[in-house]
């Protein structure tokens, strides 16, 4: 308890439980314990104004904080209070918790009773539950037999009314007069419809069920049933023709409606086929000849089976188009007549291709003979095959347009390959006809223009004595055997366009290409063939004129006069040949490349194909390979003839001995060797330009080894002196200079080598070993040449040869 002394002795209670619930804040309960001891703190609205401080006492130090006794004193008070209410709300919390256990233990005793209580409501439940199933069950039983014995009365019912219309079937064969209203009422068409259907089933099966039985059996269970079966049937006929004519007044009327109603009803004769067929063959574009007329002026017009294929394109086009509008309107009335317009649509384009499409393709494509084929002059095996591919396009088109207006489940792609089966299955044959009379048709168009120019160029050429080869347009054809690769290429373009799969399109690809490797092969093969019948010629002509030495001076001077006009037919000829190499080179090149772009792409797919096309090729190119290289081989002995020809003409024996009138050796290279050399820069010139790659450099290589062979042979008829072996020399660096341009070193080196021997003039006698000795490979051309020194025998060189050879 405060003391009287105690400053807070006097304060009230001022704390209180309520002070601390709800929104507690501890600044507002400091601010109500210390507000009458501070008033200076209160806020500026409500605070009075402080009273003044006492005077200072003398001596004394002034208080820093004056009233920090009197809050002291507050401060352990209210901690006093703030304990003693901690000791009533012990003292609260203690008594709450006894009475929360007293609680607890009350509500756990009723939880338990309480659950024992519901484990009893839902084993009452279950009970329950298992009643209502069974009672469910029982009465879905009895429904499903309340069901069934309803649908057992109805058919009861049904069963006696059609028993009573069996029985008025069953009357006098024929005789349908007796009827009831039912069948005889318009109104009521689709039940008597349904019900005659009913009727003729159940009579039609239980006769076939007793056909089948003894025969005693049948004449009891089936008694009179063919009577109601007859009666039906002819019922039934009648009855769908009057639905029928009905159909058909109201589709001149165009009354959708009744045209539906009459449809859904002939729906139940035979699914309503009948119907549906009756109505596709009535439609006009299948019965009314005009437009049947109409369409093939549309396709062949005033030309009749003479128009082109283009012109017929075109027709197919307009008519193809017409028709599938025709079909498009036709599906919309389908569509809002019929209870199944896909079927009745499926039997409208199979008549339109059956019968609209095919009629007009059996007038446009008529099949010619493969054993007596038309002349090309008609144009009519090369007219079918294009009429074929363009039908066949535009038919392909068609089928297309028909599937996207609807076909329902008609193959129509099949259905379109049925009506070119007979076309395709000999296709290739015929375009391989076709391809082989226009190879015919064009040699025979070629061997007319030659004539034709030989003989305004005969009389001319024979007066003016020249030769009777044939000029290299007669020859090859660059142009020609584009057109092959054209007529070619349109083939493959129709294979293509005809056949779709790998295997079928390669194997007729190979068949049309084999016939334009036999076509350029046999061309090229020819026409070089030709070409050597110039050269052959030529050398006939050379050989006619060789004359021996003992002969007038007239006699040798014509036939001098007759050898040049033999050498000039010669490298005519020789012109010629290198003119038809290098078209036959450009044709096989366009071959190659035809075959790389067009053909490899369509076999490459099938296993076998590509290798075995590729080896075809190689056959045909090697035929023509073997009769150029004959050609070139007789290209090679027209310029060697030449050249040994011009060598015994113009050589003298002089040109390689010292002059006998003391005159100065002539350093130039003979007249001999300026007239070969002339010769052969002219002659080769166009080889240089026909020739190119393995080839070139195959004849050049030839013709070098000959001539060098040809000079050695040549110089053996002479002896040298050394001005004349210097001369000789002379010849030969400039015999080297002229081969060099063959880009041959292996002939390069053998001319190198052949003026080294020639040193064998030049050197002295005493020198000759050391000639020897500086290059040994010169050896065996040099022992021959150094018995043509013309001192030979004077400086006895034979037993200097003797003792060189011996070491």
């Amino acid at each position: 308890m405060p003391t009287p002394a105690d400053p807070a002795a006097a304060l009230p209670l001022t704390l209180d439980l309520e002070d601390f619930k709800g929104d507690f804040s501890f600044d507002a309960l400091f601010g109500g314990l210390v507000d009458e001891l501070l008033p200076e703190y209160r806020g500026e609205d409500d605070a009075a104004p402080a009273p003044p401080p006492p005077p200072p006492v003398l001596g004394a130090a002034p208080p820093v904080f004056p009233a920090v006794d009197e809050l002291l004193g507050l401060f352990k008070h209210s901690c006093k209070e703030l304990v003693d209410l901690r000791k009533q709300i012990d003292k609260r919390l203690q008594n709450l918790k006894k009475e929360v256990a007293v609680q607890d233990a009350k509500h756990r005793k009723t939880l338990g009773e309480l659950e024992k209580g519901v484990d009893g409501l839902f084993d009452s439940f279950a009970r329950l539950d298992s009643r209502i199933s069974s009672v469910g069950q029982t009465a879905a039983k009895i429904g499903d037999h309340l069901q069934s014995a309803e649908s057992q009365r109805e058919t009861a019912s049904q069963t006696i009314d059609l028993i009573k219309y069996l029985m008025e079937f069953n009357s006098t064969p024929g005789d349908l007069m007796e009827l009831s209203p039912l069948f005889s009422d318009d109104s009521r068409v689709a039940e008597a419809a349904s019900i005659a259907q009913k009727l003729r089933s159940f009579a039609e099966e239980d006769v076939g069920r007793h056909g089948v039985t003894t025969a005693v059996g049948s004449a009891n269970a089936s008694r009179g049933l063919e009577v109601a079966v007859a009666n039906l049937q002819d019922y039934c006929n009648e009855l769908e023709n009057r639905l029928l004519a009905r159909f058909d007044a109201a589709s001149q009327r165009r009354e959708l409606s009744t045209m539906a109603e009459c449809a859904k009803i002939l729906s139940q004769f035979n699914r309503g086929t009948s119907a549906m067929q009756h109505y596709v063959a009535t439609r006009p574009m299948f019965i009314d000849v005009e437009i049947m007329n109409t369409d093939i002026q549309v396709v062949l017009g005033d030309e009749g089976l003479q128009a082109d294929a283009n012109y017929i394109a075109d027709g197919l086009s307009q008519l193809y188009k017409e028709i599938a509008d025709t079909v498009r309107r036709e599906a919309t009335t389908i569509t809002a007549v019929f209870p199944s317009p896909n079927e009745v649509m499926a039997i409208l384009v199979q008549r339109v291709l059956e019968q609209r499409v095919t009629t007009i393709l059996d007038r446009i494509l008529i099949k010619p003979s493969l054993a007596a084929l038309p002349p090309l002059e008609g144009g009519h095996l090369l007219q079918y095959l294009r009429v074929l591919a363009v039908a066949y396009d535009k038919t392909k088109e068609l089928s297309k347009d028909l599937q996207s207006i609807g076909c329902g489940d008609l193959d129509i792609e099949g259905l379109t390959e049925s009506i070119y089966v007979a076309h395709k299955d000999e296709y290739t044959e015929f375009e391989q006809a076709s391809l082989r009379q226009l190879y015919q048709s064009k040699m025979a168009e070629l061997r007319a223009e030659a004539k034709q120019q030989s003989e305004s160029t005969g009389s001319i050429g024979r007066a003016k004595g020249a030769s009777l080869t044939a000029s290299p347009q007669q020859l090859i054809s660059v142009t020609v055997v584009t057109e092959f690769v054209r007529w070619n290429e349109e083939a493959i373009a129709r294979c293509t366009m005809l056949f779709s799969q790998p295997t079928t399109v390669a194997a007729n690809v190979k068949s049309i290409f084999a016939c334009l490797l036999d076509q350029v092969s046999q061309y090229l093969t020819e026409g070089l063939e030709r070409a050597r019948e110039s050269l052959n010629e030529a050398a006939a002509m050379r050989d006619r004129y060789v004359i021996g030495s003992s002969v007038s001076r007239r006699v040798a001077a014509a036939a001098a006069s007759a050898a040049e006009a033999a050498a000039s037919a010669g490298e005519s000829s020789f012109r010629s040949f290198m003119i038809a190499v290098q078209r036959c080179a450009s044709s096989v090149a366009i071959l190659q490349q035809y075959f790389s772009n067009t053909i490899s792409r369509l076999l490459l797919p099938v296993d076998g194909a590509h290798p075995s096309a590729c080896e075809d090729m190689g056959s045909a190119v090697s035929v023509v390979e073997a009769a150029a290289h004959k050609g070139l081989l007789q290209c090679i002995d027209t310029v060697m003839s030449e050249v040994e020809r011009l060598l015994s003409s113009e050589q003298k024996a002089t040109d390689y001995r010292t002059p006998d009138d003391g005159a100065l050796p002539d350093h130039r290279p003979t007249n001999a060797c300026i007239r070969i050399v002339a010769y052969l820069s002219r002659v080769l010139e166009v080889a240089f330009n026909a020739l190119e790659g393995f080839n070139k450099q195959s004849f050049l290589t030839e013709l070098g080894n000959r001539l060098h062979k040809g000079l050695l042979n040549h110089w053996q008829k002479f002896t040298f002196s050394p001005s004349g072996g210097l001369r000789l020399k002379r010849d030969i660096t400039e015999y080297g200079d002229f081969v060099r341009s063959f880009n041959a070193p292996s002939i390069d080196e053998k001319f190198e080598l052949l003026g080294i021997v020639a040193n064998v003039f030049i050197v002295a006698p005493e020198s000759l070993a050391s000639l020897f000795e500086g290059t040994p490979s010169i050896r065996k051309d040099a022992l021959r040449f150094i018995q043509l020194r013309d001192d030979y025998k004077t400086a006895k060189i034979a037993s200097m040869l003797n003792n060189i050879t011996a070491e």
